[in-house]
């Protein structure tokens, strides 16, 4: 299965297969903790800064698919801070979070390029929804089957045992693709020898960690080979798969 949305829906990933990257920019710590909560179930990763400057910075490090953004910020506005960060990265939704009252604020959000606005006090369930539409739109996501296994450009689909890297096909024996597979569903884990042997071959641990050491190197020649490697050795602990680092 792919990322998965907590929300029951599609989930969405960049175009890469990668996790959608929302900056949320508001002062108030408990609004951002609860915002960051809320999108990371989405399965999105999220930053946050509480000024112009801190978000201005963030948005230049981790390149945002979408920013989260309060009008009223300590040192100067949201409006400030869009038109910053649109002058390296022009392209970037910005949903405006702005007082109840504050029509003119709204209205000048829009007008200035904003792509939406929430109101406080507002619903955490709308905002998500506002935030799938926006980046549906804006090209800066695409849903994933279901039964797709997705880590950085690596695609497994389940029900077609078809496995394809940056879109080129790969072609698995049965044995490469269940222990691809159980790679793919633990990224960034590190899995022992032991812990392979008992999930991909069914059978305890007893000296035949070679076999596991082999089909590693088998599935590395297919995955890795002319390419930024994804599946790496933990000496003395096992094997991980994990993005490539481009």
């Amino acid at each position: 299965m792919a990322i998965t949305a907590r929300s029951g829906q599609e989930a969405l990933t960049r175009p890469d297969g990668s996790a959608i990257r929302i900056l949320t920019v508001d002062d108030e710590t408990s609004l951002t903790e609860l915002l960051s909560m809320a999108l990371r179930y989405e399965g999105w990763e999220v930053s946050t800064a509480a000024s112009g400057l801190a978000a201005v910075k963030a948005a230049r490090e981790i390149r945002p698919d979408a920013i989260v953004l309060d009008m009223m910020l300590p040192d100067f506005d949201g409006l400030e801070v869009m038109r910053r960060v649109r002058a390296e990265q022009p392209d970037v939704p910005v949903i405006f979070l702005t007082a109840r009252d504050a029509l003119d604020d709204r209205i000048g959000g829009l007008t200035a390029g904003g792509d939406d606005y929430v109101t406080k006090p507002f619903s955490l369930e709308e905002l998500v929804a506002r935030l799938r539409g926006l980046l549906r739109r804006s090209g800066a996501a695409t849903a994933r089957n279901e039964s797709q296994l997705v880590v950085g450009d690596l695609i497994l689909d389940e029900d077609s045992h078809e496995v394809s890297r940056g879109g080129e096909i790969i072609n698995l024996t049965a044995t490469e693709f269940e222990l691809l597979r159980y790679l793919m569903r633990n990224p960034r884990r590190v899995l022992s020898k032991a812990q392979i042997l008992d999930r991909v071959w069914n059978y305890d641990f007893g000296g035949q960690a070679n076999v596991v050491e082999l089909y590693i190197s088998y599935l590395r020649k297919k995955i890795d080979a002319g390419r930024s490697p994804m599946i790496h050795t933990m000496r003395g602990a096992g094997y991980v798969l994990k993005p490539a680092i481009e």
